[in-house]
């Protein structure tokens, strides 16, 4: 059977013949509509926020849109890793590093769902025909770049390094002096603790661990690893969730206190 005869939306072959879309009676559109909402929402924040290009460190504390900050516009003290790309880069510093994440997370199989079914309405809803005429799944451009995938995880496992470098010196205070810890410290350490969970409990993880093993007696290790990241990835959607939010909140908190608006309250 061809890939397009699989699905013609509403005249699929077999398909009842019913006058109406669906026969659903529950409210299906809420979750699509939410994800739409939240999924663009933090898209226009995230774009606006990279070109913006300012409020986005204050000694200690770096958003997790502009780190590492690696161009000489980057603002003083931020540059932890130095400024390998030099004065040439004329653009935010934040768009040399948000492709990465960013390519990780589009082309995540749990984000491919979310906003095949949300934006593209492919399918919309379980039991709800979608409008397309053909499918040919993700086997022509530009669908076909979801291959991607596995080498975005490779740069998200080193950005999360580096987002965890970030919440370890955030143990200073604002004048560099290590032994401290205050709001903005656990809001680092919490955004770097999501983002390793949502990425450890990626499918790609549990495929590179486990993958093409003919005998799992024989790559006891392995086998251990893949364990733990198969159990990980049963809440891979709720990781993927709460990392998002944990981003935005580390960003618009280095934001907030950054212009003055709010403090960053230290325990010790």
């Amino acid at each position: 059977m061809s890939l397009d005869s699989l699905s013609r939306g509403t005249n699929a072959p077999g398909r009842a013949k019913i006058n109406f879309r669906t026969l659903r009676t529950d409210r299906w559109w809420i979750q699509p509509a939410v994800t739409v909402f939240f999924l663009l929402s933090f898209v226009v924040y995230a774009t606006w926020r990279a070109f913006e290009g300012a409020y986005y460190y204050v000694t200690p504390l770096l958003s997790p849109f502009y780190s590492p900050c690696l161009a000489t516009s980057c603002l003083p003290g931020a540059s932890d890793f130095g400024q390998p790309f030099g004065s040439w880069w004329v653009l935010s510093p934040a768009l040399i590093i948000l492709i990465f994440p960013l390519g990780f997370r589009m082309t995540c199989y749990y984000y491919r769902k979310t906003y095949y079914r949300a934006f593209w309405l492919s399918p919309p809803a379980c039991a709800v025909a979608e409008p397309h005429k053909s499918y040919s799944g993700e086997t022509r451009a530009p669908l076909i770049l979801q291959n991607s995938h596995r080498y975005f995880f490779y740069a998200a496992i080193v950005i999360n390094m580096v987002l965890t470098f970030d919440a370890v010196i955030a143990f200073r205070d604002n004048t560099g002096e290590w032994g401290h810890m205050s709001v903005g410290t656990l809001i680092l350490i919490n955004n770097a603790f999501w983002l390793w969970l949502y990425t450890l409990s990626c499918h790609s993880c549990r495929h590179i661990l486990g993958g093409k093993l003919k005998h799992f007696s024989k790559n006891p290790v392995r086998y251990k690893a893949w364990n733990i990241v198969s159990k990980l990835n049963q809440h891979h959607p709720k990781y993927a969730w709460i990392s998002l939010f944990g981003v935005w909140g580390a960003d618009v908190y280095i934001r907030l206190v950054a212009t003055d608006t709010i403090t960053n309250f230290y325990f010790f």
